[in-house]
């Protein structure tokens, strides 16, 4: 009879003295776990105390670190340096504007007064956030262009900046004015809703979409972006879009504009460039860019930042798996198609089709080779 209940052998398929021999036996290990934290067992067991010196060596080494950072640092003149934004408070402004523009997704409650008051106390918290945030990124954001400014020209400033008087005042101005934007906001996420429940045969509603979909959560914090973006509020609205871009790997600059209807079909591996125009019922899927061709410099050799350098989508385009859509002069006109894997660095005329030539497949049977 087999004594042995376990389907795989006593020493595991591993032949003896293979291994170096464990420095604890498993009793000890056993009794160790019993009774000891598995934190304060490997302390005990396996590291090894550091001698005097060893201790002083690691502290002037932390300390060389240290000091060599700190001398690299630009302060400015003032004793108080402007603190940065919050991106704790940047997440938890995302979640309440999610919870804004799409109301009842992010709570349990279903009563019409319930929905009402919970959505006027998230506009409440959303306005006193974006606040705070704005007048945190200003006051950083002039801070950081006096310092480069002073660092770019040996200390001769060639224009004053001017920050706001009342910097508090003028970030609830910015605030009152965005919060404003919800409902139009709304009204487009809702035209992507229901692009993306027509595009896709796999959705069964548009519960679904605003759910699952990384494309929509994508576009969504793009457009709740995109209006911080016109309303000139520095590092925030590229906060937005970066935290989104680690959630669904879709990778939108604040800057782009997007018409109504837009469907990102998977979305991973997406990237749309800043001066990027996409018209309305574009529909995209993974892995496409709409980038740069290559980036202009003035006279003096630095990046001319204001031009157009991203192409345009008209409307009604589909722009398939993989395929790179080029430069600032690129048009890629309306109800068009882009084929997976095509590198377009030029205009194509309305109701075009651009595809790649298909391939020559190489195939081998090598049952009986």
């Amino acid at each position: 009879m087999n004594t042995n209940p376990s389907p795989f052998p006593s020493n595991h398929g591993i032949e003896t003295g293979t291994l170096p021999s464990s420095p604890v036996a498993p009793r000890r290990i056993a009794a160790a776990y019993r009774s000891s934290s598995t934190e304060t067992f490997f302390i005990s067991n396996y590291m090894k105390t550091q001698s005097t010196s060893d201790n002083q060596n690691s502290e002037q080494t932390l300390d060389t670190v240290a000091a060599e950072i700190h001398e690299s640092l630009v302060f400015p003149k003032s004793s108080h340096v402007a603190p940065i934004p919050e991106f704790d408070s940047l997440v938890d402004l995302i979640l309440r504007l999610k919870a804004i523009v799409y109301p009842g997704f992010r709570s349990n409650e279903s009563s019409s007064e319930k929905v009402l008051a919970g959505l006027r106390s998230q506009i409440d918290e959303a306005h006193q956030l974006i606040s705070r945030q704005v007048a945190i990124a200003i006051a950083r954001h002039f801070e950081a262009c006096e310092d480069m400014t002073l660092h770019d020209y040996g200390g001769i400033s060639p224009g004053k900046l001017t920050m706001p008087e009342n910097i508090m005042e003028f970030s609830q101005r910015i605030s009152t004015d965005y919060i404003r934007k919800m409902p139009e906001i709304r009204a487009s996420l809702l035209t992507d809703v229901k692009a993306a429940y027509l595009g896709d045969p796999a959705c069964k509603n548009y519960d679904e979409v605003i759910l699952c979909y990384p494309g929509l959560n994508a576009i969504t914090v793009h457009r709740l972006a995109h209006e911080l973006y016109k309303l000139n509020v520095p590092f925030i609205p590229r906060m937005m879009a970066e935290w989104v871009h680690g959630e669904t790997g879709v990778d939108i600059h604040p800057g782009a504009t997007i018409g109504d209807h837009f469907f990102i079909d998977h979305g991973t591996g997406v990237v749309i460039g800043e001066t990027c125009i996409i018209g309305e019922h574009v529909k995209i899927y993974q892995g496409v860019t709409l980038g740069a061709l290559s980036f202009p410099q003035d006279e003096m050799g630095q990046l001319v930042r204001d031009s157009k350098r991203h192409p345009t989508i008209e409307d009604n385009v589909v722009i398939y798996a993989n395929a790179t859509v080029l430069g600032g002069k690129t048009v890629v006109g309306r109800d068009s198609v882009v084929g997976s894997s095509v590198w377009l660095t030029e205009s194509v005329a309305p109701s075009t089709t651009v595809t790649m030539e298909k391939p020559k497949l190489k195939i081998r049977n090598q049952v009986g080779n």
